[in-house]
């Protein structure tokens, strides 16, 4: 390793990974943080199974090493063709799309929640206006029909 000193700055290194000096970029020391899992769509597989299946004896290795596969995917991958799975495996992932009408019904029936809660609201009220005009009524009916005496009257 070739160390090089710069006036007033430190040790510089100069060589790379690769044993070139000043040529390519150091490759990045981080590794990732949690190994992700690779996935192949249904495609894929039964596109490398029907290229293996008809590969000669000599090229399958070939294949597998090509695609970075191991043969225990090739095994797995013709269960799951005899089994009918990769046909299912081929639709989208997730949950299917929101239809317009269901959208429309939903946006409905929280109309219809709220409108029934001012519905109550209202009844509500015109029953507690019956029931104090009933009061009122009730109560102008046992008074004497007296007027009230005026301000300016002598008292007795």
């Amino acid at each position: 390793m070739t160390m090089a000193v710069t006036a007033g700055r430190g040790l510089v290194d100069d060589v790379r990974v690769d044993g070139r000096e000043g040529g390519g970029r150091r490759p990045d020391p981080e590794v990732e943080p949690k190994a992700r899992r690779r996935s192949f769509s249904a495609a894929y597989k039964l596109r490398i199974l029907t290229e293996y299946e008809a590969a000669p004896d000599g090229q399958k290795g070939a294949i597998l090493r090509r695609e970075s596969l191991y043969s225990a995917h090739i095994v797995e991958w013709r269960k799951a063709r005899e089994a009918g799975a990769l046909a299912g495996l081929s639709k989208p992932k997730g949950r299917p799309p929101v239809d317009d009408r269901d959208k429309e019904l939903e946006k409905l029936r929280a109309e219809k929640a709220k409108l029934e809660k001012e519905l109550a609201k209202a009844q509500f009220v015109i029953d507690v206006q019956g029931k104090l005009a009933a009061l009122l009524e009730k109560l102008s009916e046992g008074a004497p029909d007296e007027k009230p005496p005026s301000p300016n009257a002598p008292n007795s």
